[in-house]
């Protein structure tokens, strides 16, 4: 497997935890130290352990929509990565970046951050063929 192969599949992962809502196997996705994410709508969170709250308060939320990650970018150099893609949330559209870091030779998560985004999903499509 490559290394991008490698970031792709831990980026898989995230939105599979995801999914499943297993709080258990976001934990192990990300990095240890140095994380933060930003929600839509939520203010920063800093922290590992905080970073992992976030998630279980999501998953114990029974309105929370499914997400599928659309056009994945891969962006790679060295022991860090970022993947920029699209969130199918619902009817909504969001854009989000997960950023890796490689730790130990496997790839963990060290920010997540997804925004709405205003164009719809055609529009989606074509910004992501734009480089």
């Amino acid at each position: 497997m490559t290394e991008d192969d490698a970031l792709r599949a831990a980026n898989t992962a995230y939105y599979r935890a995801f999914a499943h809502r297993d709080a258990d196997a976001m934990a192990r996705l990300w990095a240890q130290q140095g994380v933060s994410c930003i929600h839509p709508g939520w203010p920063p969170i800093f922290g590992r352990e905080a970073v992992l709250a976030s998630y279980r308060e999501i998953f114990r939320n029974p309105l929370q929509e499914a997400i599928e990650a659309h056009a994945e970018t891969l962006i790679r150099d060295a022991d860090d990565g970022r993947i920029v893609c699209f969130e199918k949330v619902g009817e909504g559209l969001l854009v989000a970046t997960n950023w890796f870091r490689r730790v130990d030779s496997v790839w963990r998560l060290a920010h997540h951050q997804a925004s709405p985004l205003a164009s719809g999903p055609a529009e989606a499509d074509a910004a992501s063929t734009r480089h």
